[in-house]
């Protein structure tokens, strides 16, 4: 048997109404037109207008369909209404620009989710708000099913008379869970603010933000990047304000379509600079698709860090250590912050081990290099050599690598570097400086020398 799920406004006022079968409302209204439901569809679409509604707060979440067969949205706009004037006004730019998306809405405000909900579906009232700290009374008039309840309940409530949220008011509360179950004395004293209910909102809110909206919607590359500057600076006298520096940087443009477009940059160290930040933004800049025009613009720092109040280099490495890290932004920003790296030193005394790869901004660890002298250039794997010594302790007089013949003229060596005990294979070597008859300086090392039969030689590095 097929249902209604939703309907319009000219079949609702025709008599149709969620919940009836498709022949009898086929029967009210002949001409009646009938699109399958898609509850998948429904619910990504419900989840890119709660994207697009962080236009007005960024704490949005999806509200997903209740008994009545309809869905709806969560938007916190506290502190965010004196922004577009007042709550009437936000609500009122709201339910326009859903209406020119093609969508029909209600909407809702009250101190208390619960007798939002209830006010944006079953008031009759123009008033789109509820007077602070007057839900008790507001929404005593309305259906029990305001309450979010299940029909079941619904039906039990109307069979005892119970219609209206006020009727339960003066019912005696310890009767409540045990005739109805203990959901409906929860949704009492959530709408009427009793207990908290907190939301979950769709994204983790973001401390620092700015935005700005168009009077006129702007689709010009000069705009937007005068936008962004804009932003930038308000963004970054926020963070300013308390020592903050941000990490990563959102910008989200709103079109007039109701789709959105964001981009994100990230920097190694935190940072509260507009001009540097404008030129990451300059890199991607160009992705932004203004569509049929940007009517609102917003900038978010979703992840800062305490970046205090710092004077201006007065040495020359200090400055020249800034701008390095703002090059490896750039650069990150371009080819991806993990294809620019560096090489840091690592505690360890195995030369292979000693140095590894690192963000480029990583922070600088002090560290001390071992006081004997090592190779600039280290080969990723030890190479074999045959090496001949006079005994076993004593370095090589001469040695073949890759085929030639290297007679020793002057050495040093040995030192000793012992394995990591914890690792399963740590074996210990020695190692000797080499110089041949040529000049040229090498960095050898033998291990299992405690037997001597068995001795290895290998080349480890060439000395500059």
């Amino acid at each position: 048997m097929q249902r209604i799920v939703a309907v319009n406004a000219m079949a609702q006022a025709n008599g149709i109404a969620p919940g009836q079968t498709l022949a009898d409302a086929r029967a009210l209204l002949p001409q009646l037109a009938v699109v399958p439901e898609q509850p998948g569809h429904d619910a990504r679409a419900l989840g890119r207008l709660a994207e697009w509604c962080t236009r007005y707060t960024p704490w949005t979440a999806v509200d997903r369909a209740d008994q009545c067969g309809s869905a709806g949205l969560w938007l916190d706009i506290t502190g965010c209404a004196h922004l577009f004037g007042s709550e009437a006004a936000l609500v009122d730019d709201l339910i326009a620009r859903l209406k020119t998306f093609g969508f029909a809405a209600r909407a809702g405000i009250a101190d208390t989710p619960g007798a939002a909900w209830a006010w944006a579906r079953f008031a009759s009232s123009g008033d789109v708000a509820v007077p602070p700290v007057g839900q008790r009374e507001a929404i005593a008039p309305l259906p029990v099913a305001g309450l979010r309840i299940d029909a079941a309940t619904v039906e039990a409530l109307h069979s005892l008379g119970l219609r209206r949220i006020g009727d339960l008011y003066n019912f005696p509360r310890a009767s409540l869970p045990v005739r109805f179950g203990a959901l409906l004395l929860q949704r009492l004293d959530q709408a009427l603010g009793h207990i908290a209910e907190p939301l979950s909102p769709r994204q983790p809110p973001i401390a620092y933000r700015a935005l700005i909206a168009f009077a006129e919607p702007i689709s010009e590359p000069a705009g937007i990047a005068a936008t962004v500057d804009n932003l930038l600076h308000d963004l970054c006298a926020q963070l300013a304000q308390r020592d903050q520096g941000g990490r990563r940087f959102e910008l989200t443009a709103y079109r007039c379509d109701g789709t959105t477009d964001s981009l994100r940059i990230g920097t190694g160290v935190p940072s509260r600079d507009p001009a540097h930040l404008a030129r990451l933004f300059a890199e991607k800049i160009e992705k932004i698709a203004p569509g049929f025009g940007i009517d609102t613009m917003a900038l978010a720092a979703p992840v800062v860090e305490t970046l205090p109040a710092r004077q201006a280099p007065l040495a020359a490495h200090d400055a020249a250590f800034v701008d390095l890290t703002q090059l490896f932004d750039v650069l990150g920003t371009r080819l991806g912050h993990a294809q620019v790296m560096r090489l840091a030193m690592r505690a360890s005394h195995i030369p292979e081990r000693a140095v590894e790869r690192v963000a480029a901004a990583a922070p600088v660890v002090p560290a001390q290099w071992p006081d004997t002298p090592r190779p600039l250039r280290l080969f990723q794997h030890p190479e074999p050599i045959e090496a001949s010594a006079v005994l076993p302790d004593e370095p090589p007089f001469q040695f073949v690598w890759r085929g030639a013949l290297h007679r020793v003229a002057r050495a040093q060596g040995p030192e000793r570097i012992a394995g990591e005990w914890w690792r399963e294979r740590a074996p210990t070597r020695d190692y000797y400086r080499v110089e041949d008859t040529d000049g040229r300086r090498f960095w050898l090392y033998r291990d299992n020398f405690d037997e001597p039969r068995e001795t290895r030689w290998f080349l480890h590095g060439l000395f500059g």
